[in-house]
């Protein structure tokens, strides 16, 4: 029997989501999330795509490898356990490769090792991807276990955009540069982008707008990102739901002297209590639009609030154009950018000088495929592109140990 199924496991702190993937067609054969783990509420659902009914539990699950014994459990009730002679390999998102991991990678002790040093420049996530990756292990210490890094498609920027403009030693003593994230996201939406041209990746120059409740940009040319938004950190770049995105870096000193904030209050400000719902009071822009088109009376906060995030969108558009020289489409991708038709119309507006426009109708389609939403024979195509992180890192995890592969 040839082991074709890949589980794909991206731990955060007090999460795990996962999918079950059959790589002979790539299709899904369960999904899954085990949230608030370490709560007395924690919650668990999964769903086997062969009959797509949900089964959901709550009740305290401890940690991370009380909540993936829950979930083998869950997987063996519909006769996919771990232990399954069909399963290849276990993927694992991790958030930060740092600049050693420029591919997926089997994961030993020096790969652990390697990931574990770089949590001072990922402290919020790579934490949480190594006790997924060791709870994992300790379940199936027989089978592949590969990391896939949000970090590895922006290794291929080149120095001019991925250095900051400050003392060279000082920044290669504390591994100070721009790495980018999203990655897998970027990498699949910028492939998936130009199929829908009928071209290769290799061909083609697109602009990835990945806009969720984290957001970045990225400058993708030939099949290689040049630029993205995101830098040392997730926090740099455009307009997010919680994070402030680019901003004076002399605003800390400011709070600190002035505001009496200490390092881990401004940390908390600008990553949790900016963007959106700093300006005003949501980060979910279905409720910023209602607000707006509604003319609630709080209508003018989120009417600025969205001026700002489009206005930021848009000044990434233009500078990506010129790094690029010349683009052949731009793709909106992840809940904001696939789902808000207002967003894209605005972030497009003003821009037919560049070849972009936006054609109302075909904008205003709801779906889950890839699509174009420019007029035909428009200059520049602008798509939607439903991004697929969990079947990227499936993926990359076959590639690299199916059979036997590794």
């Amino acid at each position: 029997m040839t082991a074709t199924r890949v589980l794909v496991l991206n731990s955060g702190s007090s999460s795990v989501k996962y999918q079950l993937l059959d790589m002979s067609d790539s299709s899904r054969l369960a999904v899954g999330l085990v949230e608030r783990i370490g709560e007395e509420t924690s919650r668990l659902k999964h769903t086997p795509l062969a009959t797509g009914e949900s089964r959901e539990t709550t009740g305290p699950i401890a940690d991370h490898e009380a909540a993936l014994k829950a979930v083998a459990e869950e997987l063996a009730k519909d006769g996919l356990g771990l232990d399954s002679p069909e399963l290849a390999a276990i993927g694992h998102r991790v958030v930060h490769g740092g600049r050693t991991f420029t591919e997926p990678t089997v994961i030993d002790d020096a790969v652990l090792a390697e990931i574990e040093r770089l949590i001072p420049v990922a402290p919020l996530h790579n934490p949480a991807n190594l006790t997924g990756i060791r709870t994992a292990q300790a379940l199936r210490p027989d089978l592949p276990q590969v990391a896939v890094f949000d970090t590895a498609f922006h290794t291929t920027m080149p120095e001019a955009a991925a250095r900051y403009a400050i003392d060279v030693k000082t920044a290669d003593e504390h591994r100070i540069r721009r790495y980018g994230f999203h990655g897998t996201s970027h990498a699949y939406v910028s492939r998936a982008t130009a199929e829908l041209l009928g071209k290769a990746p290799e061909e083609v120059n697109v602009i990835v707008l990945h806009l969720g409740n984290g957001a970045s940009a990225s400058a993708v040319e030939k099949g290689r990102c040049v630029d993205t938004s995101m830098g040392l950190t997730p926090l740099e770049g455009l307009v997010m739901g919680t994070r402030s995105g680019d901003m004076d870096p002399a605003v800390i000193f400011h709070l600190m002297r002035v505001g009496g904030m200490s390092t881990d209050e401004i940390d908390n400000l600008l990553n949790k209590k900016s963007g959106l719902i700093g300006l005003c009071g949501d980060n979910d822009m279905r409720e910023i639009r209602r607000r707006i088109d509604e003319g609630a009376e709080d209508a003018a906060q989120a009417r600025l609030a969205f001026d700002i995030y489009i206005h930021r969108l848009k000044k990434y558009i233009g500078a990506y154009y010129a790094v690029l020289g010349r683009v052949d489409a731009v793709a909106f991708t992840a809940g904001v950018g696939e789902n808000a038709a207002p967003v894209r119309e605005a972030a497009i507006a003003g821009l037919q000088a560049l070849g972009l426009a936006v054609d109302d109708e075909l904008n205003a389609v709801r779906s889950g495929e890839p699509r174009l939403i420019s007029p035909e024979g428009a200059r520049v195509a602008v798509a939607v592109v439903p991004t697929d992180e969990e079947l990227e890192i499936a993926d990359q995890t076959y590639a690299l140990v199916g059979n036997g592969n590794a």
